[in-house]
């Protein structure tokens, strides 16, 4: 299997219903067709790309985690420099504030949208799988993390969407209440069943890093 995460699926256009528990809300979101990384990024590949291996466990083939949300809209920038594409974003000298170029054909992280759209692959429920069968979560990871692609792919191709390590999306999770926080979604290898669902959200400042927490790459579609 070629787990690398610059192999992309192409992911249809849709509507989704994005819900919060806490606040008892929701909201529908049209999405146009982007591409998203069949994995999260592999220690492998952020090594190759950034020369550091931030992780707590060891493995080329394991998702890179303790990395924060700047990190990884930085390894984006950086993987699209490599492979010749146009930045996505634009990071200013600050530290503080950031641009998303919505033009640019670069790496980036995926809208929160974009993310339980190619989470759910037309499914209707809260796993698009037996949970056990697409996840590694609290109940079968052993208490540690896995070699990505080890659970059953969704209908669309996609890996590890759930379970394994969380996934920063692009989104600011609620700037009243958390201000800079961003969204993470998608449940890790120490979490309960509940939290490994296609609707569950988290959040954290930008700056976080953590063992369970890592991160896939998406792409824009240009016309």
């Amino acid at each position: 299997m070629n787990t690398s995460a610059t192999t992309m699926i192409t992911i249809p256009p849709g509507q989704v219903t994005l819900s919060d528990r806490r606040t008892q809300r929701s909201w529908s979101v049209e999405v146009a067709p982007y591409r998203l990384a069949a994995f999260p990024v592999t220690q492998e590949l952020y090594a190759q790309v950034t020369g550091a291996r931030p992780s707590t466990a060891h493995g080329d083939q394991l998702p890179v985690e303790g990395v924060s949300w700047w990190d990884a809209v930085r390894f984006c920038n950086a993987l699209s420099g490599r492979d010749g594409l146009a930045p996505a974003y634009h990071l200013p000298a600050d530290g503080e504030s950031i641009e998303w170029d919505a033009s640019a054909d670069g790496y980036r992280l995926p809208t929160e949208a974009e993310w339980e759209h190619a989470c759910r692959a037309g499914t209707t429920g809260p796993h698009y799988g037996p949970l056990d069968d697409i996840a590694w979560y609290r109940d079968n990871s052993d208490e540690r993390i896995h070699e990505v692609g080890g659970r059953q792919a969704n209908p669309w191709g996609l890996y590890d969407m759930l379970g394994n390590v969380w996934d920063w999306c692009w989104d600011i999770y609620d700037v009243e209440i958390y201000g800079a926080y961003r969204v993470l979604r998608g449940g890790g290898w120490f979490d309960e069943h509940w939290s490994c669902r296609a609707s569950a959200r988290r959040r954290s400042h930008p700056s976080f890093q953590v063992d369970d927490v890592g991160f896939r790459i998406a792409r824009s579609i240009m016309r």
